[in-house]
């Protein structure tokens, strides 16, 4: 098995010297929302509380669009990713991106 991309939020990596910047990496996914889902929300935001059905939506977005980051860093010989952020935007009424995006490097011990 081949060794994992290290994702990280910050610029630097602790123990680590980045030795080539490879550049941008991305990965998304878009995803519509179930009407279903959206009528049941609607009945839980009156009473309160966590709409479950979203939370898992939006945990198993960001993994998906994570995998796609890590792997197009991989394919450009990457072995990590610094400033990883997530962003959203809505893409019409019942639909919506996730994009994770950093900067490729290759870093060695220190």
């Amino acid at each position: 098995m081949s060794d994992p991309i290290l994702v990280t939020t910050t610029h630097t990596i602790a123990g680590k010297r980045i030795v080539r910047t490879i550049g941008l990496v991305k990965g998304n996914t878009i995803r519509a929302r179930h009407l279903g889902h959206d009528f049941m929300a609607g009945l839980k935001n009156m009473v309160g509380g966590e709409i479950s059905d979203y939370t898992k939506m939006i945990a198993e977005c960001r993994e998906e669009a994570l995998d796609r980051m890590m792997s197009e860093a991989k394919a450009n010989g990457a072995n990590a990713v610094v400033g990883m952020r997530f962003a959203t935007s809505e893409m019409m009424e019942h639909a919506a991106e996730l994009l994770a995006y950093g900067t490729a490097v290759y870093v060695e011990d220190e």
